[in-house]
C-alpha cells in the first residue's frame, strides 16, 4: 500500500506528540515543575509574535515562528543538549542533523525538505530571521533563570563569564536591545550571588 500525503503527514504528528515528553532543564517560572520542548518551542512563537520589533532587522515574523516551532523537534532522538551541559557541540551536531533527516524524512516532499530547510537555516544562524529566532531561543531561558533567582544556572555553577559568553553573542547578534536589558538583568543577578 503507498503512503499518501496525508497519512505521512498524520505519522509526522503522532511522531512530534513525543516532544510533549522531553524535559528540558529549565523550570515553569512558577518553579512547579520543568517546562517540557514542546512547551518550550510554543512559548518561544509566542515571543516572536510579540517581540519581533526587537529584532536586528526586519524580519519575517512568520517565517521566526515556523523556525522556533521546529527548531527542537530533534530533541525527539537526542534530548534536550542545555548549553551549560558540557556536552561536545561537533557530536551534537552530529546527532541533531541525523535526527532531523529521519523526522522531516517522514513527511511527503518536498514537505519535509521545505522544513528540513528551515530548521537547518535555524542552526545556521545567517539570515536575519533564523538570527532572531536563535536570539529568543537563549533570551527565553535566560530570563528563566533571573525571574526563578539562578534557576538552572545555580544548580550547575555557572558563572558570570559562562552566561556572558554563552548567551550574550546570540541575543546581540539576534535582538541588541534584548541584550540590553539581559546584560543589567545578569550584572544584578551575580552582584547578589
Amino acid at each position: 500500500m503507498q503512503s499518501t500525503a496525508l497519512v505521512r503527514q498524520l505519522r509526522f504528528l503522532k511522531e512530534i506528540d513525543q516532544l510533549k515528553s522531553i524535559v528540558r532543564q529549565s523550570p515553569l517560572l512558577d518553579g512547579s515543575r520543568r517546562e517540557n520542548s514542546a512547551e518550550h518551542s510554543w512559548h518561544l512563537a509566542i515571543y516572536a509574535l510579540l517581540l519581533h520589533e526587537y529584532a536586528v532587522g526586519p524580519v519575517d515574523t512568520n517565517r521566526v515562528i515556523r523556525m522556533l516551532l521546529l527548531h527542537d523537534i530533534v530533541e525527539i532522538d537526542v534530548g534536550d543538549m542545555p548549553i551549560h551541559g558540557g556536552h561536545a557541540q561537533e557530536e551534537q551536531t552530529k546527532r541533531e542533523h541525523k535526527a532531523a533527516l529521519r523526522l522531516f524524512g517522514l513527511l511527503p516532499q518536498p514537505q519535509g525538505a521545505e522544513l528540513l530547510a528551515l530548521w537547518q537555516e535555524f542552526e545556521d544562524a545567517e539570515t536575519e530571521d533564523a538570527r532572531f529566532a536563535k536570539a529568543l531561543d537563549r533570551f527565553q531561558p535566560l530570563l528563566v533563570n533571573v525571574v526563578t533567582g539562578g534557576g538552572t544556572w545555580t544548580e550547575n555553577g555557572v558563572s558570570l563569564e559562562q552566561v556572558m559568553s554563552r548567551y550574550g553573542p546570540a541575543i546581540e547578534r539576534g535582538a541588541p536591545a534584548l541584550w540590553a536589558e539581559c546584560r543589567q538583568w545578569v550584572a544584578d543577578h551575580f552582584s547578589r550571588s
